[in-house]
């Protein structure tokens, strides 16, 4: 009986055919058609992997996480060649992004960024504007990733199960989170020059839902219970007399050495730390051994890093233009013209950006000022900083704001620098490392006694404040913390009051006396721009007068203050006079 139920589907009308698309899912060879491209997609991802993504733990992690997804997205479709096109798609896209970004902002694809560009329609103009072929490309990725999804979903039958899926997807968590416990934790330079962009990006992601979660960037009071903060454009700034010229001095990997009684040296070095009221003022810091840029966020802007939880690594790139009466724009109110000296680049980390935004327009890399090396003397630092208040003098009377960043004191210390000056290092008992630093640190102090003198001489009838500070302790100190002297700097784990964070800064005046300090120590970083405003006399701002309330009632400490509400309050009060912007 030919009863067309017993021989399937009904043959088509003659002289129709089905279409290709509905013949390749029902062909025998439908299964090859599927798994050979999923496959080639696979290998090529594995094999991106075994070369850029680490070995050990770190690869396992990736790996896991990445099949996890997979899975996750076989449960949903139970399709494989649509849910391997969406992976290989979304690898390709974290490598290029991250190789774009690495190439302008010398920074790996962070997770943050998928929020914080995309949902702004400024920052995606400028995107457009500065870099038009790359956002053609990813958008070419995009039509081309849609049609591939469609295509493996038409060709492919939901043959899988999401039972075998959902188990798969549970053992690859489980397999990341092992590995991502014994892997060593995310370090801050992974992010800027290491080549782990898939990890990287992964790892980002509990930083970056932190920060969604939290519905903001910086930790605030939902409401404050104070009275408002008056911007400083309502306020006018009219010193009595012409203000002092300020010269900021960022004395790299420098730390006080009377703080490690144990450590011999020559106690001439300490007059380098006194201020000019003869004492030495320590100041706490919120790195170790390394990124400097935290230190250099908090000068400017008055904030602690710490207040920005996990994503605080890169504040210099999603704080641009949302920060104001920072350090510089205070000045500028005051009517300073704001010059930074920077050893680096200023591509490195989105320098150029972040110190534009908060009021230093003009920047002088190490490009601009010809630098041989990048690790200069100090002096060569100041002598172009000498050299532009020259020309500055000649040109203008309204004062200067000179920001001057170091590098002679920066790792490594096998190295020895300016070998032909004899200078002291260490006493008895200092290792070689350590013997390195406290030379150059000679050399630092003589240097900056060397600009003191060419100011008072070059310029009898000006004033100056001179301020100078240390961002971080150098790898130099592992061992006076009891750490092994082969550890890394991003390896050693210190408690918020450790004397590992414990630096200085020094507040000294040519040709004026300033105006006396509060007499309280240790000051975390955070105060220093108000100290530097209330130092050179100048008429302080709300926001600067509340700083110095705060930095009174909390005895020196602001991330930690024992009464936190405070500074949460001050956060909300800030985000309500505009003067902080915190999505």
């Amino acid at each position: 009986m030919s009863d067309a139920r017993s021989q399937g589907s009904p043959p088509p009308p003659v002289g129709t055919r089905k279409p290709l698309l509905h013949r390749l899912r029902m062909s025998r060879a439908n299964g090859l058609l599927v798994a050979a491209p999923s496959l080639l997609i696979a290998l090529g991802v594995a094999d991106y992997f075994r070369r850029f993504e680490g070995s050990g733990p770190n690869l396992i992690c990736t790996a896991a996480i990445t099949l996890a997804l997979w899975a996750a997205l076989v449960m949903a479709t139970r399709r494989a060649l649509a849910s391997t096109i969406l992976i290989g798609a979304m690898i390709a896209f974290i490598v290029g992004v991250a190789l774009v970004k690495r190439s302008v902002e010398m920074m790996s694809f962070h997770a943050y960024d998928l929020f914080f560009y995309f949902p702004d329609a400024r920052l995606l103009a400028h995107l457009w504007a500065e870099h038009r072929g790359f956002m053609i490309a990813v958008t070419a990725g995009a039509v081309v990733t849609v049609a591939g999804v469609i295509f493996g979903w038409l060709i492919e039958q939901p043959r899988l199960r999401r039972l075998h899926a959902a188990c798969l997807c549970v053992v690859c968590i489980v397999i990341g989170g092992a590995a991502s416990h014994e892997k060593i934790e995310r370090r801050h330079t992974q992010f800027y020059w290491e080549d782990l962009f898939v990890s990287s990006f992964y790892g980002s992601w509990p930083e970056t839902l932190e920060t969604l979660l939290r519905g903001q960037i910086l930790e605030s009071a939902p409401a404050s219970r104070r009275p408002a903060l008056l911007p400083m454009e309502l306020q006018a700034c009219a010193p009595s007399r012409k203000p002092p010229h300020i010269i900021l001095v960022h004395e790299e990997s420098v730390f006080p050495p009377a703080i490690f009684p144990q450590l011999a040296y020559d106690k001439r070095l300490d007059a380098m730390f006194r201020s000019f009221d003869g004492r030495l003022r320590r100041m706490r810091v919120e790195t170790y051994g390394g990124a400097s840029w935290l230190t250099e966020f908090s000068v400017m802007t008055g904030l602690s890093s710490r207040s920005f939880g996990g994503i605080r690594n890169f504040l210099q790139t999603y704080m641009v233009n949302r920060i104001n009466e920072t350090l510089p724009q205070a000045l500028s109110h005051c009517g300073y013209r704001n010059v930074l000296f920077y050893p680096m680049l200023k591509s490195f980390i989105s320098s150029a950006s972040f110190y534009n935004s908060v009021g230093i327009k003009e920047i002088f890399d190490a490009k601009d000022q010809q630098a041989p090396t990048a690790f200069e003397r100090d002096r060569f630092y100041f002598n172009n900083a000498l050299k532009e208040l020259d020309a500055h003098m000649a040109a203008s009377r309204a004062p200067l704001f000179t920001f001057v960043e170091t590098m002679s004191t920066h790792w490594p210390y096998n190295v020895t620098f300016f070998p032909d000056e004899a200078v002291p290092g260490g006493g008895p008992g200092v290792d070689a490392e350590m013997n390195e630093f406290l030379r150059r640190l000679w050399l630092s102090k003589t240097d900056l006694e060397e600009l003191r003198s060419q100011l008072a001489a070059r310029f009898p009838r000006e004033r100056f404040l001179i301020v100078h500070y240390g961002d971080h302790h150098p790898v130099a100190t592992r061992g006076l913390l009891g750490f092994p002297p082969e550890l890394e700097s991003e390896d050693v784990e210190l408690p918020p009051d450790s004397q590992g964070f414990i630096t200085y800064f020094a507040i000294q005046g040519v040709n004026f006396t300033p105006r006396p300090l509060p007499q309280i120590d240790p000051v975390d970083v955070a105060y220093l721009p108000a100290l530097i405003l209330y130092a050179a006399g100048l008429p302080l701002p709300d926001s600067y007068i509340e700083r110095l309330r705060l930095m009174k009632q909390c005895n020196g400490r602001y991330y930690d203050c024992a009464e936190r509400e405070e500074i949460l309050d001050f956060h909300r009060r800030l985000i309500e006079a505009g003067l902080l912007k915190p999505r």
